[in-house]
């Protein structure tokens, strides 16, 4: 693992952004997995801006998200993909049709995780795929337990996940008790892993992720065995690798 920690919100967005541009000028054709959350709003603010002046194009770019919640239609205000549209997608020259989330409101949630299934790997892997980890270590919604799952899959989110998410509802009450996520295997097949991490609250559960034993009571310290993942830490989440 590649680990940078750094002093100012500034120089972490500006570098998740510089790889992921890099990346796209290298191959118009990248195929990106992209997450969703608080952390990476920062990110995709700056490629809204490096878009529009003409530093990268996403023209040509497919994006595969990780995750969705089950039962909230695609236009509410906290569905995955109306955060996708609203925080990126709109913003971009990308293709809305080259740009893929889990259906959360599918007739058959399990042919729905079969269908991504085959999506994945008959156009993967992802050349990169963004993360973001949740206070139990969860990548993805992939939460913690004695086993996980390699491919997509309907998960029951942890009481811990949902009081965390709570924020960007009216109540706790109002949080999805489920969601369709990508599994661990999924996310170890792109060719490059990028880690976001940010916030004091964070520094404990990372450095478990980042040096702590691998286990699947920690699903994030499973990237230890990828071959190529770079780590951004604010300097909050960074405090044990300062």
């Amino acid at each position: 693992m590649n680990i940078y920690t750094f002093q100012n919100e500034s120089g972490f967005v500006q570098t998740a952004a510089g790889i992921i541009a890099s990346l796209v000028n290298t191959n118009p054709r990248a195929k990106l997995g992209l997450a969703t959350g608080s952390t990476p709003v920062g990110l995709y603010a700056k490629l809204i801006e490096m878009n529009k002046e003409g530093l990268v194009s996403f023209k040509g770019v497919t994006t595969y998200n990780l995750d969705e919640y089950v039962g909230l239609p695609d236009n509410h205000s906290e569905s995955y993909r109306t955060f996708m549209n609203e925080k990126l997608f709109k913003h971009i020259d990308i293709n809305l049709a080259q740009t893929f989330i889990p259906n959360g409101n599918a007739a058959d949630l399990e042919e729905e995780c079969r269908r991504y299934d085959r999506m994945l790997e008959e156009n993967g892997p992802v050349d990169l795929q963004l993360l973001g980890i949740g206070h139990n270590g969860h990548i993805g919604f992939n939460e913690p337990g004695e086993t996980l799952h390699s491919g997509t899959h309907v998960t029951t989110l942890q009481e811990k996940t949902r009081t965390a998410n709570a924020r960007f509802f009216s109540s706790i009450e109002e949080v999805p008790t489920h969601a369709i996520t990508m599994g661990v295997a999924s996310i170890m097949k792109a060719r490059q892993i990028m880690l976001l991490i940010r916030g004091e609250d964070k520094a404990e559960i990372a450095r478990r992720a980042l040096t702590g034993p691998i286990t699947t009571e920690c699903p994030a310290s499973l990237l230890q065995c990828h071959p190529n993942v770079v780590v951004l830490l604010d300097q909050g989440a960074g405090r044990y690798f300062k």
